[in-house]
Formats: C-alpha cells, sequence, structure tokens
C-alpha cells in the first residue's frame, strides 16, 4: 500500500493545488453569488465526484490516453468550456428572478440537476485531469502492488482536501451574497456577477492550458 510519506507528499502537493482557485472553485463561487449556500455545497459534493470519477478513469488506464492525446484533452477542455459559457449565460438572463428566488416565490433549480452540473464542471476540469493523468501515477509504489487501489486511495485524499477548500469558498461567498440579498438591485448585481464570472471563466479555460 501507500507508504505515510508518499501519502503526506501526495496531500502537499495536492494541497498546493487545490488552494489556488482553479475552474471548479470559480464555478462553486459563481454558483454561491447565484443561487445560495446549499446550491453551491451541492456543487462542491458534484465537483469532487467528477473529479474522482477522473482518478478511476485514471486508475483504469484512460488517464494514459488523455495524457498522450492532445485531441481527446482538447475535446475535454473545450466541452468543458462550452459548459460553463452557456451556464453563465443562463445566470445571467436569470438574474432578475433571484429574488423571487430566495422568497419561494419561484422553484428552485432541482438538486439532482444542480448536482449533475457540478459533476460535469469537475470531470471535465483541465487541471484536474493534468494532475490526476501526470502527477498522480508518480506517487504509486508499483513495488506494493495494488496499484489501482493505491490510485483510488491517492485520489480519495485529494477529494477529501478538496471538499474542505471549496466548502470554505462556497460559505465564504454565500455570505456575501446575503448581504447583496437585502436589496433586489443588489442581488440582480450579484446575479449578473456570477454570470459573467463562469463566462469568463469558460473563455479563461478554453484559451489556456494547452497541452504541448
Amino acid at each position: 500500500m501507500v507508504s505515510a510519506e508518499r501519502l503526506l507528499a501526495f496531500a502537499a502537493m495536492s494541497f498546493l493545488l487545490i488552494v489556488i482557485p482553479g475552474p471548479s472553485v470559480l464555478f462553486v463561487i459563481g454558483r454561491a453569488l447565484a443561487q445560495g449556500r446549499r446550491a453551491a455545497l451541492t456543487t462542491v459534493v458534484g465537483n469532487t465526484l467528477g473529479a474522482y470519477a477522473l482518478v478511476v478513469a485514471v486508475a483504469l488506464g484512460v488517464g494514459s490516453i488523455v495524457e498522450r492525446s492532445v485531441l481527446v484533452f482538447t475535446v475535454l477542455k473545450l466541452a468543458g468550456a462550452a459548459y460553463l459559457v452557456y451556464l453563465g449565460a443562463k445566470a445571467w438572463r436569470h438574474r432578475g428572478s433571484l429574488q423571487a428566488a430566495i422568497t419561494g416565490d419561484e422553484a428552485a433549480q432541482g438538486g439532482l440537476r444542480t448536482l449533475w452540473e457540478g459533476f460535469a464542471v469537475g470531470a471535465a476540469n483541465p487541471k484536474t485531469i493534468v494532475f490526476f493523468a501526470a502527477v498522480l501515477p508518480q506517487f504509486v509504489d508499483r513495488s506494493q502492488g495494488h496499484v489501482v487501489v493505491q490510485m483510488l486511495l491517492l485520489g480519495l485524499v485529494f477529494n477529501i482536501i478538496t471538499v474542505a477548500s471549496d466548502s470554505l469558498w462556497a460559505l465564504v461567498a454565500a455570505t456575501g451574497r446575503n448581504w447583496f440579498a437585502r436589496s433586489p438591485r443588489r442581488l440582480s448585481l450579484v446575479g449578473g456577477v456570477g454570470g459573467l464570472t463562469m463566462i469568463g471563466l469558460g473563455v479563461t479555460v478554453a484559451a489556456t492550458g494547452r497541452k504541448d
């Protein structure tokens, strides 16, 4: 199995990657500003499940295909970017309805749908794809055997840190949203900012992180 030294080293490297806001974190913040704490935390769960799906893919050998193929990597990146832009445009269009959603005059988006959208963003996160495909295997001790189990364990460590960090971002952003919610105009503004954040994030993901 994975030694304590390797586990701690991987946890430290994962922490350094996670604390730097990337697509998933910014998406969670956008969700917190646009829809509140519950949606943001549901998005965190979805993001985490999506990231762990990448761990499973790497453990089963799919990650090496993504790592070596510029085409596959680019398709995944652009698909994630397009989805972020779509969600951002949707949030922008409906920014004026946030007050009704808070007061209960309008049906909130379903939890399963929010979970799925978080999953899709987490699974298409270029930063996480590269990390799992290129870095995760380096911490596996092949002499100990059970390579797949070791990868799954390391991925679990990564996701535990992710849940803690992203949840903190979600709660902080949602707290700021509550202040905006006292004014319909401010709430409309923050809904628009959340939507524009996701659109900008999608454009950034599409334009950066190209695999050479």
